[in-house]
């Protein structure tokens, strides 16, 4: 069903400046109402549900079921904490040692640097090992120590065969032993 054309008209001049403006008005707070006030209920909606997700934390936190997040300060502290002592450096390396007996790996004689950072006065213990053993026995070798170790650092890894049929790799490990000074 269509509306004739000449009834739009007549109803258009028959409302007038007032109804115009009305109608202006309607679409005005209409448009409002969709490009601002709705996404603002969806945004009070998100705040009350991280409200009540925070009471829900706090009380956890009261009850003892949580424990609270360490301050900033105390992060660090921890963290020097899980360091091995300075004292502990030869029960380290020696550890390494340990994990490369088991995994039958010949450990040549390394060289050892030590040295302290002025800022974090932490104590780096340098090592660069060369060995030889299997690709296997290398890659054990290296993730046993990591999981034992978690204040070695590896920074350089080189393998290489004399031959390709070759077997046995022959290389060098650099790592940083972290200690603390406390």
């Amino acid at each position: 069903m269509s509306i004739p054309k000449l009834i739009l008209q007549e109803q258009w001049q028959r409302l007038g400046w007032p109804g115009w403006t009305g109608g202006l008005l309607l679409l005005l707070a209409l448009g409002y109402g969709g490009l601002v006030l709705l996404p603002e209920r969806q945004h009070l909606a998100t705040l009350k549900q991280r409200t009540s997700q925070a009471v829900e934390y706090r009380e956890r936190l009261e009850q003892g079921l949580e424990v609270p997040p360490a301050a900033p300060g105390q992060q660090v502290d921890d963290f020097y904490q899980a360091l091995p002592a300075q004292m502990d450096a030869t029960t380290a390396i020696d550890r390494i040692y340990v994990l490369a007996e088991q995994e039958h790996i010949s450990l040549s004689r390394g060289e050892y640097a030590l040295g302290v950072d002025p800022k974090t006065q932490l104590v780096r213990y340098q090592i660069l090992l060369p060995v030889r053993g299997s690709y296997p026995q290398l890659r054990r070798f290296l993730h046993g120590l990591l999981a034992e170790l978690p204040a070695v650092v590896l920074e350089e890894v080189d393998f290489r065969r004399k031959q390709i049929a070759d077997a046995q790799l022959e290389g060098r490990i650099r790592m940083t032993l972290y200690l603390s000074r406390l």
